[in-house]
C-alpha cells in the first residue's frame, strides 16, 4: 500500500499491507486530516518514526465483529492495555502502555488501510460527509475542555491562536452563552470566528488592559502563547493548555503561586459529543477547509498546511 513515511524526513512509500492483530480491524482510509501535531512530528515530536496521521475517515474491510464490516467510521486514537486501572476507568488515553494512531507506536492514517481495534471504531451517520466526519476526532478534543473546567455563561473566556485548533475550541465553547474572545495573528483566519457572530482581536491590537480572564485557552502551538496566557488570566482563574510542539520552554512558576492559577492540561476527548454537534447542525467546521490533496500529493499537502493562508488541509486516499 501506499503511505506516507517518516523516519528522519516525510517521503510517500511503498510499504506493506497494514495487517490486523487480534481484535483489530482492517480500515480503507477514505480521508485523514493533516493536524499540528502531525507537523510537529515531522519536526522531532514524540520520536515517533512510522506513518503519521490520526484524523481519518474509512470503511471496515475486515473485523472481529461482522457487523461493523463495511460501514464508515472514525476511530478513538488511543489504544491501551485493556487491564490497568487506567484503562479500567475508561480512561485509555492514559495507560502507561498504550500506543496511539500516528503519534505513538502505532501506524498511522497517512496510508491507503490502517488497523486499529474494533471497539475503537465509531460509526459515522449517514447524513455527516467524510469532509465533516474527518473533524471528530480534533473536535472531540476541542469538546474535552467542557468536560474538564465549568464554564459558566458570565465568565469571560480568552482563546489564545487561531489555527485549527483555536477556531475548533472557539466554535466548541460559544454554545455555553460565556463573554468569548479569539486572539490571533492573522485577521483572515479570525474573519472566520467573526463570521459565526464571534468576537475577536488581532493580537497586536490586543490591550494589556483587558486582563482578567476567567478562563485562557492557550492554543496557540508556541511557548509565547503560555506568557500571553499568564498575562491575561485573572487571580484564582484557569489557564487551559492545548497546545502540543516539539521543544520546551523555562518559565517562572510565581505567578501561579501568587495569584492561585489552576492549569488544565487537556487532550483527547469523546467522540459521541463531538458528532452530536455536527449532525445536529450547531457546529459546522468545514469553513475551515482550505484545500484538498491526492495522497499522490500528500508532500506538497504538508508543505501547504503550514503556510499562513491555509487552515485545516485534507488528503483524499482515491
Amino acid at each position: 500500500m501506499k503511505a506516507l513515511v517518516f523516519r528522519e524526513k516525510l517521503a510517500l512509500e511503498e510499504v506493506p499491507k497494514a495487517i490486523p492483530g487480534p481484535g483489530e480491524a482492517l480500515i480503507k482510509v477514505s480521508i485523514a486530516g493533516i493536524c499540528k501535531t502531525d507537523v510537529e512530528i515531522s519536526r522531532g515530536y514524540m520520536d515517533f518514526q512510522g506513518i503519521p496521521g490520526h484524523e481519518f475517515v474509512g470503511i471496515v474491510e475486515s473485523s472481529p465483529d461482522p457487523r461493523q464490516v463495511g460501514t464508515r467510521v472514525v476511530g478513538e486514537i488511543n489504544v491501551g492495555c485493556g487491564n490497568c486501572s487506567q484503562c479500567r476507568q475508561g480512561l485509555e488515553r492514559h495507560c502507561l502502555s498504550r500506543t496511539v494512531l500516528g503519534i505513538l507506536g502505532r501506524n498511522g492514517a497517512f496510508a491507503e488501510y490502517l488497523t486499529l481495534p474494533a471497539s475503537n471504531l465509531v460509526c459515522v451517520p449517514a447524513s455527516l460527509p467524510d469532509e465533516k466526519a474527518v473533524f471528530v476526532e480534533p473536535l472531540a478534543a476541542a469538546l474535552e475542555i467542557l468536560d474538564q473546567v465549568a464554564i459558566r455563561p458570565t465568565d469571560r473566556v480568552l482563546v489564545i491562536g487561531d489555527g485549527k485548533l483555536g477556531l475548533l475550541v472557539s466554535m466548541a465553547l460559544r454554545p455555553t452563552g460565556c463573554d468569548l474572545q479569539l486572539v490571533g495573528k492573522h485577521p483572515r483566519k479570525l474573519d472566520l470566528f467573526a463570521r459565526l457572530g464571534g468576537s475577536v482581536q488581532v493580537l497586536e491590537h490586543f490591550s494589556g488592559s483587558e486582563h482578567g480572564f476567567d478562563v485562557v485557552v492557550e492554543a496557540s502551538g508556541h511557548p509565547s502563547g503560555w506568557e500571553f496566557a499568564l498575562k491575561m488570566v485573572k487571580p484564582r482563574g484557569t489557564i487551559v493548555l492545548k497546545s502540543t510542539f516539539h521543544g520546551s520552554f523555562n518559565f517562572n512558576p510565581a505567578p501561579l503561586v501568587i495569584n492561585e492559577i489552576t492549569v488544565v492540561g487537556s487532550r483527547c476527548g469523546k467522540f459521541a459529543p463531538a458528532l452530536r454537534l455536527m449532525e445536529s447542525g450547531i457546529i459546522d467546521p468545514t469553513p475551515l477547509i482550505s484545500g484538498s490533496f491526492r495522497l499522490e500529493d500528500i508532500e506538497e499537502a504538508f508543505k501547504r498546511s503550514v503556510e499562513k493562508e491555509y487552515i485545516k488541509v485534507l488528503v483524499k486516499m482515491t
